[in-house]
């Protein structure tokens, strides 16, 4: 049973935080997400590997535009209110209907590390899911390791919940993965 308003995610909208517009990903956003998205640093703790050329990236945004139109992918391009640049990325990666939950992930460009700019977006994406989507649960899945990942999350009031050792095959090892979450009344209880 669906028990959220996920209708409100069919378009994907545009929303703003303080320093950021939230807007689907373009295909011109090429350049910017591949000064991030070639970095080995950046993708560490990922599922996915560095983009090996800039075709790469563009033929990644191409397909993207496809999946925003089959309504299936609702990940925002985070860009700078200032001047519109591209600095990563954040949404919903996993929404689960019946259980009315979503994880979320984020990426950033590292020489936007350190300005509290992924704990400004995590923030703002929660507070979509649990205000406009009606979400009851949001949660993070963090590699071992990945401690500003982890700071990201505490900040924004999520706890840990679990640990689940060497639960996912990546990068030809198994890694152990931490879950973090927030629930709606706490995230309510918080703003």
């Amino acid at each position: 049973m669906d028990r959220s308003n996920l209708w409100a995610l069919k378009k994907l909208p545009t929303i703003t935080s303080k320093r950021l517009v939230f807007r689907k990903m373009l295909p011109s956003d090429d350049e910017d997400m591949f000064e991030y998205a070639q970095n080995p640093a950046v993708t560490r703790y990922l599922l996915w590997e560095p983009h090996i050329s800039k075709k790469f990236t563009r033929s990644y945004l191409r397909f993207i535009q496809s999946q925003y139109s089959a309504g299936t992918f609702f990940d925002w391009a985070l860009t700078l209110a200032e001047n519109g640049k591209m600095i990563g990325t954040c949404g919903f990666s996993y929404i689960d209907k019946e259980n009315n939950s979503a994880e979320v992930g984020y990426v950033l460009n590292p020489s936007y590390w350190g300005r509290g700019i992924a704990s400004e977006a995590l923030f703002r994406v929660m507070e979509f899911g649990f205000i406009e989507l009606d979400l009851n649960r949001i949660y993070v899945r963090i590699m071992e390791g990945n401690t500003a990942s982890e700071r990201v999350a505490v900040r924004c009031g999520m706890r840990h919940e679990a640990t689940l050792r060497k639960s996912m095959f990546i990068k030809n090892e198994y890694r152990t993965i931490k879950i973090y979450a927030l629930l709606r009344e706490e995230f309510l209880r918080m703003r």
